[in-house]
């Protein structure tokens, strides 16, 4: 019966996301509803987290019925809210310290490095307005190259290599202009919770400082159900050579067994160190096989987007199956191996200008006929005839992605010839060309 329904609510939801979770298994007793519009949360660099959990609060009081459920798929700011909004209604959720120990980068580190000291690189924390900063580095034993980026980031946005003083000098720049889109809403979240006093005086406005790692790039996407951690599959990042652009995420991953193992065996370390509980997460690692060492590069508290069309291709359902479920409450109901494909991939179709105005783009009829000429193919164009390419939301501090093409096939060598046939018929055009 329509009453006996589970009211759902998922913050941003938008068209794609919501067919994604109405194939889910279990999807038919439920009712997904949409909390907050997704153009508040998509395409946009500036967030009022205060105003956000206040129309997000207002729009669930008003519902004329149960919720049962509040979740979100999406990085900051919808993962730093679901804490919040959960608490107020009483539904499933990790609390709000744990998930900052997650998502706050410097008390991440700093928690990591009490239980897999010899998996995480050096860091410090600096202040960008600080002109001494660059000495304070120094003194906390970090030397060129290394890598700075904001406490809390999203995405590639303002990370930046640093060899040299110019380069430290001109990445500060940036940061000051910019980090406040950031810091100030991160700030919101800070107040909500009971930090300790050395975390406390680190705040959205400071950044991080990390020695240089390197190696086969990997994300574990798991979840802990009832205090239980589970890795349910391993998906690869692979860049573009020279360069610190995304080419493709890849699932399952390549890597040799014994090195996904003891990722695996990392995962439910920390993870139970932080106590995190009742959501997804997913972390991501390097290995790097001159050394046969792996690193932790960072814990994100939620599915990977990226990911969710991966998993449908070659396991048979999105990990959303993960979100939803652990919302309800229910341990996840995730398939293994029961998709249409062996490999999937996420290619992201990039330029690597300083800067350029887009005068043309595949037209709808191109893109529909080359989804249907390599089946199973979504292209999703990220700009349009006439946009500069600076004005493009969340991109790296190094190029432009084009389109996001999700592509499935029966091994990896198929998968990149397919890619490549794919690209070389994509009309794109360019003028005002920088760099």
């Amino acid at each position: 019966m329509e009453s006996d329904k589970r009211n759902v609510f998922v913050v941003g939801l938008n068209d794609t996301n919501r067919q994604r979770l109405e194939r889910l298994r279990g999807a038919e007793s439920c009712r997904f509803h949409g909390v907050i519009e997704p153009a508040a949360v998509y395409d946009t660099e500036v967030f009022d987290i205060a105003a956000m959990l206040a129309e997000a609060t207002a729009q669930l009081e008003a519902f004329d019925g149960k919720v049962d459920a509040i979740a979100g798929y999406m990085d900051f700011p919808v993962s730093t809210m679901l804490p919040i909004l959960c608490e107020h209604f009483g539904t499933r959720s990790p609390s709000l310290a744990s998930l900052l120990k997650c998502e706050h980068k410097y008390w991440s580190r700093m928690v990591q490095r009490e239980v897999i000291p010899q998996h995480i690189p050096n860091f410090t924390a600096f202040d960008p307005f600080d002109d001494d900063a660059l000495t304070r580095i120094g003194e906390a034993g970090l030397y060129f190259p290394f890598f700075v980026k904001p406490i809390k980031s999203s995405g590639s946005r303002l990370g930046f290599r640093i060899d040299t003083p110019e380069d430290f000098y001109q990445a500060i720049e940036h940061l000051r202009a910019d980090i406040g889109l950031i810091a100030d809403p991160f700030n919101t979240v800070l107040e909500h919770a009971r930090l300790p006093e050395d975390i406390a005086a680190v705040d959205g406005h400071f950044c991080m400082a990390e020695e240089i790692i390197g190696g086969w790039q990997c994300t574990v996407e798991g979840y802990v159900h009832d205090g239980e951690v589970v890795s349910y599959g391993i998906v690869d990042s692979l860049r573009y050579p020279q360069v610190l652009s995304f080419f493709h995420y890849r699932y399952p991953s390549g890597l040799p067994e014994p090195v996904q193992a003891k990722m695996l065996e990392l995962t439910d370390t920390v993870m139970r160190h932080i106590g995190f509980d009742h959501s997804a997460f997913n972390i991501e690692y390097f290995w790097d096989e001159a050394q046969d060492r792996i690193w932790l590069l960072e814990i994100n508290t939620r599915i990977s987007q990226s990911h969710c069309d991966l998993f449908e291709k070659v396991d048979g359902i999105s990990n959303q199956q993960v979100t939803i479920d652990l919302a309800l409450g229910r341990k996840p109901d995730m398939p293994n191996r029961q998709g249409d494909f062996a490999i999937a991939g996420k290619f992201f179709h990039r330029v690597f200008f300083t800067d350029a105005v887009v005068t043309r783009v595949p037209d709808a009829a191109a893109i529909k006929a080359l989804e249907k000429a390599f089946p199973g193919t979504v292209i999703a164009l990220q700009v349009e005839a006439g946009q500069r390419l600076s004005s493009l939301p969340e991109q790296d501090s190094y190029s432009f992605a084009l389109a996001y093409i999700w592509m499935g096939a029966a091994s990896v060598e198929q998968l990149l010839e397919n890619f490549d046939c794919l690209v070389a018929q994509l009309d794109f055009a360019f003028d005002d060309i920088e760099g």
